[in-house]
């Protein structure tokens, strides 16, 4: 079956059955696990000042007085105002003084020395600064932990000698940081556990990452690296996986330099099951893939273990039903078929063929995991914006009437290329989905109330149409005040495997 994997357009690979030992393999978009499908799958690889214009003296006319119990003649005297206060002068210079007093304290100039430190990466004087600040009794708070940490972890362009101060230095401080009795946070964990990578101790960086979860910091993707990366680098398959079930029960996602390091680990281990399992997620998350994790599908599809790896005989029944839920870009039925893989680089024509094996890229959908996610968001929403009376009496007439096999916007067929809605056009798009559906089912035709009451509706023909499609379940009538493309994008949830969704502009 040919694999389906869409790496960089210079890497692609064939697929093809030749015989009992022998496969071709083709990083084009086709099911990847399989050699003989032909469905493909996709992993890749000033404003100017107004001018007014003065009255003239001869339309002057003096302004009211302000007691309007005083004529201008009247020789009583006026009663005294009463002055509103004038703002405190001293406020304003009592803020600015406090904030220039913070910034010229000991522990003011101190976060300012250790900010530019950070800037030009000087680890050296960083650590100058914080013993002088420790011999003088000045009080470190988060901030000064966390850059002082943060330069001991990652040290650019440093010599050994630094690297290794840093790391001397950077667990002490650290222990410092707990006798004063300064909460961590993520950065802290985080730079403390790059330490602990550089000193080669995964397992000290993944229970650095499980105390953070423990006192409820939620760890970061960049949180989980230090522990990950050393695990795969000393080849320690099992505890990788274990942080990768801590990361999905965390509910952070693997982006590629994470899944690629986990990809190698098992093809260099010749664990099957999971660079299949590796490969799909790369398909789901990454798509498009760079030329180094691309070379480690290569490396594992010209090894030994894919030769040997796979079913001989399969259920043909459960591939095609696997690939159709699946949205046409895997079945999910693991390896299939044995013997070697042939390897090669090829690229794409203009029309979306290989130039090697002939097969054509086609669409794929959305998985149905994707999809539920997707209705849930629109449906919470929906809910949001619309009056949520409207679109659950949708979403209830949706379930009383479907499933169907296609939706059209009609408002937008209706109108296109129209001055006035066409009802005769867009019964012409009916009649030609109808015929395109799998069951002949006639499609779910949305259309706002006004559509179908009074103008072109009102036409005996067109009273006869919107009857037809009532009797048939297939019209819904927005409520007034509804915006009927939510109903549109709401379809897919109800839909069934073939869906087409025609929307004209």
């Amino acid at each position: 079956m040919p694999l389906a994997a869409s790496f960089p357009p210079s890497l692609f690979r064939y697929a093809s059955f030749r015989s009992s030992l022998s496969k071709t393999l083709s990083l084009l978009p086709l099911p990847l696990p399989s050699r003989y499908a032909r469905r493909p799958f996709s992993l890749s690889y000033s404003s100017r000042r107004p001018f007014h214009k003065h009255p003239s003296r001869s339309s002057f006319r003096p302004r009211p007085m302000p007691n309007p119990s005083l004529s201008p003649l009247s020789t009583d005297a006026a009663p005294a105002l009463i002055p509103s206060p004038d703002p405190d002068p001293t406020a304003a210079v009592s803020t600015r003084s406090k904030k220039k007093a913070r910034r010229e304290s000991p522990e003011g100039l101190l976060r300012y020395h250790l900010d530019m430190c950070s800037k030009r990466s000087d680890l050296p004087e960083a650590l100058r600064l914080y013993d002088a600040a420790r011999a003088a009794s000045t009080s470190l708070s988060l901030h000064h932990y966390n850059v002082l940490l943060y330069l001991c972890s990652s040290p650019s362009d440093a010599t050994d000698d630094t690297r290794a101060l840093g790391l001397e230095r950077g667990f002490e401080i650290f222990r410092q940081m707990g006798a004063d009795a300064v909460s961590p946070n993520e950065a802290t964990f985080t730079s403390v556990a790059r330490l602990a990578a550089a000193k080669e101790d995964a397992d000290l960086a993944f229970d650095l990452v499980k105390q953070m979860s423990s006192v409820g910091i939620p760890p970061k993707l960049r949180s989980y690296g230090p522990a990950l990366f050393g695990f795969c680098k000393k080849g320690e398959v099992e505890k990788a996986h274990d942080v990768e079930a801590h990361m999905a029960a965390a509910g952070v996602v693997l982006e590629e330099p994470e899944l690629a390091a986990l990809l190698r680990l098992n093809v260099e281990k010749g664990r099957a099951d999971d660079v299949y399992r590796l490969l799909h997620r790369l398909r789901a998350i990454v798509r498009r893939v760079s030329e180094s994790t691309a070379a480690i599908a290569e490396e594992w599809f010209s090894s030994d273990a894919a030769a040997e790896v796979g079913v001989e005989e399969w259920d043909a029944g459960k591939v095609k039903e696997g690939v159709v839920k699946g949205g046409g870009g895997w079945h999910g039925q693991g390896w299939l078929g044995k013997g070697r893989w042939s390897v090669g680089r090829s690229e794409m024509d203009e029309n979306g063929v290989c130039r090697r094996c002939g097969e054509r890229l086609v669409c794929i959908d959305i998985d149905p995991q994707e999809t539920e996610d997707f209705v849930k968001s629109l449906a919470s929403l929906a809910s949001q914006r619309e009056v949520k009376t409207d679109f659950m009496g949708f979403q209830e007439w949706l379930n009383r009437h479907g499933p169907f096999d296609a939706v059209i916007d009609a408002a937008n067929v209706g109108l296109y290329k129209q001055h006035n809605f066409s009802f005769f056009q867009l019964n012409s798009v009916v009649k030609g989905m109808r015929q395109m559906s799998p069951s002949k089912k006639m499609p779910l035709i949305i259309l706002h109330c006004r559509r179908v009451k009074g103008g072109p509706a009102d036409n005996p023909n067109n009273k006869k149409l919107l009857e037809t499609w009532q009797k048939a379940g297939a019209l819904y009538a927005t409520p007034p005040g509804s915006n009927d493309d939510w109903c549109d994008l709401h379809f897919p949830e109800k839909a069934p495997v073939f869906t087409c969704h025609l929307h004209i502009q």
